[in-house]
């Protein structure tokens, strides 16, 4: 039948190996920005601040000081 509602078993994600816990020090404000965002899209505060962390890097334009 093609409308089942297929589950398997999880796979070990390899990404778990990876994580680390870290302390951060933010501004209260930022902090109710994601609670509230974290509250409205059904992901964790910690998931959206990776994703956040992560679309930063990869849009990050780094322009070292002249005469570096």
């Amino acid at each position: 039948m093609a409308d089942k509602f297929v589950v398997r078993q999880k796979k070990p994600d390899k990404k778990e190996d990876k994580s680390i816990v870290m302390t951060l020090r933010l501004d209260r404000e930022l902090q109710e920005e994601f609670d509230s965002l974290a509250a409205k899209s059904d992901r964790s505060r910690n998931e959206l601040m990776c994703m956040a962390l992560r679309y930063a890097l990869d849009h990050l334009e780094f322009i070292p000081e002249a005469g570096e």
